[in-house]
């Protein structure tokens, strides 16, 4: 029985130092309608999110339009880089991808964010198996994720992506059989 989870990577946010209040943009809500009509075809039967407000406003207009409640899951925020600003926040993204196991000062390393993504990935597998998932989440999490199940994705990947972007893994029990991306460009 094939599940597919819809990774959705959070539309353009206004810039704040609260990672947890960030508000998307009014680029970034235009976006959003665009992010509903592409997986309203989809049978979306859950809308999981990150605490953070970006995430969960990216998704909001189709748990709206489903008339379907999201539900929150801290596995899935933002990957903590640092506890204080990085000065080169490329390289120091570039430098955890390049050794999984390395974390600056009060972050984390690459391989426990990926752990606990996975691990609330899995039991959205066993707990909704045979259903589409969408889940609203952000970029490095996202492609931290992807990698564990196919190692080809990786920092080159993740930039790559857009803001918001989406891309559909289907699983095959917890096997990843394919991943396609969803999103368009104009």
């Amino acid at each position: 029985m094939v599940t597919n989870i819809y990774l959705v990577r959070h539309a353009h946010s206004t810039y704040t130092p609260d990672e947890l209040n960030r508000p998307l943009s009014s680029n970034g809500f235009k976006a959003t309608e665009k992010v509903t009509a592409l997986l309203l075809g989809e049978s979306i039967s859950h809308i999981i999110a990150s605490p953070y407000k970006r995430a969960i406003q990216t998704v909001e207009g189709l748990a709206k339009t489903l008339n379907l409640g999201i539900q929150i899951e801290e596995a899935f925020r933002e990957r903590m880089l640092s506890e204080k600003p990085v000065e080169d926040f490329e390289n120091s993204v570039m430098r955890v991808w390049q050794d999984l196991t390395f974390a600056f000062e009060g972050g984390e390393s690459g391989l426990e964010a990926q752990l606990r993504g996975v691990k609330a990935i899995l039991r959205i597998l066993r707990e909704y198996s045979g259903k589409n998932i969408a889940v609203g989440t952000h970029g490095n999490i996202m492609v931290l994720i992807m990698n564990y199940f196919n190692k080809s994705y990786g920092y080159d990947f993740w930039t790559t992506l857009e803001m918001p972007d989406i891309y559909k893994l289907s699983f095959d029990g917890e096997k990843l059989m394919e991943v396609q991306r969803i999103w368009k460009e104009d």
